[in-house]
């Protein structure tokens, strides 16, 4: 078993139908070489493709007792990714150091024992040269997919007693070796069990006796239990109906009481459902430090980020939004003409829409208007880059990252960790509306971060429910 349980799905059945100890003859091998039952139970050879280093440079702690192998072609593709301040280069080098400490003195291409021999062991594969399927020419193009894909098939040759399995976040790539008859899996360490049931942060709750409802609303917090309520962790919101009365609250998580909540209102922008009224709560608190919003297009994801935001200006010394670039560092952006805000402005147009949309819920003279207007001139409000965070520390800034489901777990945790004293971090997102190659909605760093923070004090999560944008978005959501 991998380490957590984790790291690998379930294997891929192989194409050919299993022979009577359930395991399907390699197609390349003797008919009758099957794998024994014995075979069965010994460890396994995982050869990684580039796109799983890129995306966990740590990668090689996550095999327990078996064994990594690493095509020669998958470190000629990480010597392009060595320079640079991005979070795949970033990776890159972290495997590229981890590989020559634990080489030392010794060939890469024998078996070098992992962590000191209690773990598995890891070795470099050359070039096989032609083998017996070529991938290559049954796929009619020389391509580095390809010569990984020869020597993953040459390993297996060589080890008949023993599951051979590559390991890539490239789908495509998975898919051929599958049509190779090559067991395929994905890199399963750092995603969530199961996105479908992510956390969500709020829920219903029937109240039986109205008076209940009653005594929160005329002597203020109640613990949970009066409610029967069984808490889930703290700054979880709560929808509490009886067939009188309902009412909004949250688990405070400084006292561990059922909060009421009143519908707030910021910057002109009043939460039109109850999650909206979470989620600007949720924002404006500053018992909570780090805030998560989930939702599909047309929820009021950025638009209540930014007017909680603002009304919270004066807690902060800046308030910056940023957006993924794909991918993140700024190469595609050197495209574009003019300095680096006019590379980055057509990325970050959605943010200023939204700051528009508030800004003209006000007249030009009111001064609100005028307010916006000049914390955008005098940079006390603005769009930045994330290619360009690293190594920054921000203190008392607000911190607004949208479309953030296009980031790695590592990117998450890289921008989170800039945050110094005072500082708030909101990052707002759609799992299932993913840009980014080798991410999913299991594998994404807003899902992961919402799975594996939940319940904490400094978080708070909400997910978004109902579309507000127009009848017509909500239409086109429902039935196209």
């Amino acid at each position: 078993m991998l380490e957590n349980d984790s790291v690998i799905s379930e294997t891929t059945p192989t194409t050919h139908p299993p022979t009577e100890n359930g395991f399907a003859p390699h197609p390349e091998l003797d008919p009758k070489v099957v794998l024994t039952s014995a075979a069965s139970q010994t460890t396994k050879i995982f050869v990684l493709d580039t796109s799983v280093i890129l995306f966990d440079g740590d990668v090689l702690r996550n095999f327990a007792e078996h064994d990594v192998a690493i095509p020669l072609t998958v470190l000629e593709e990480l010597d392009q990714f060595k320079k640079g301040s991005s979070v795949m280069n970033l990776q890159a080098r972290e495997f590229i150091r981890q590989m020559d400490t634990l080489s030392g003195d010794n060939l890469l291409q024998e078996w070098i024992p992992l962590n000191g021999g209690d773990r598995g062991r890891v070795r470099v594969l050359a070039d096989p040269g032609a083998t017996k399927i070529d991938a290559s020419k049954l796929f009619g193009t020389h391509k580095n997919d390809h010569r990984i894909l020869n020597t993953a098939l040459n390993l297996r040759s060589e080890n008949p007693g023993r599951p051979v399995i590559l390991v890539s976040k490239d789908i495509n790539l998975r898919l051929k070796a599958r049509a190779l008859n090559l067991v395929a899996e994905d890199y399963k360490t750092i995603e969530v069990p199961d996105p479908q049931n992510l956390y969500r942060g709020h829920s219903v709750v029937d109240v039986k006796d109205a008076a209940l409802i009653d005594r929160l609303f005329e002597e203020g917090p109640l613990a949970p239990e009066w409610f029967g309520i069984e808490s889930v962790g703290a700054n979880h919101y709560y929808i509490l109906r009886s067939p009188r009365k309902s009412a909004l609250a949250y688990l405070d998580g400084a006292t561990g009481l059922v909060t009421r909540l009143g519908k707030g209102n910021a910057y002109g922008v009043t939460p039109r459902n109850a999650e909206q009224t979470f989620a600007l709560h949720a924002i404006t608190n500053p018992a909570v430090r780090l805030v998560t919003i989930s939702g599909a297009a047309g929820t009021g994801k950025t638009l209540i980020a930014l007017a909680g935001s603002l009304d919270r200006r004066r807690d902060y010394r800046q308030i910056y939004l940023a957006r993924p670039i794909v991918p993140l560092s700024n190469r595609d952006i050197g495209y574009l003409p003019g300095d680096i805000h006019s590379k980055i402005d057509p990325y970050m147009q959605p943010l200023w829409d939204n700051l528009s949309f508030i800004k003209n819920q006000f007249e030009p003279r009111q001064k609100e208007f005028q307010r916006i207007q000049e914390m955008v001139e005098q940079e006390k409000l603005q769009v930045i880059p994330l290619a360009y965070i690293r190594g920054r520390s921000f203190s008392k800034v607000m911190f607004i990252i949208d479309e953030a489901q296009n980031l790695t777990p590592h990117e998450v945790k890289t921008i989170i960790t800039r945050a110094g004293e005072g500082t708030k971090v909101v990052l707002t997102g759609d799992i299932f509306q993913i840009d980014t190659p080798y991410l999913d909605t299991r594998s994404n760093g807003l899902s992961y971060l919402i799975d594996r923070l939940k319940g904490h004090p400094l978080h708070a999560h909400i997910n978004l429910e109902k579309g507000e944008r127009s009848a017509l978005a909500n239409l086109a959501s429902e039935l196209l």
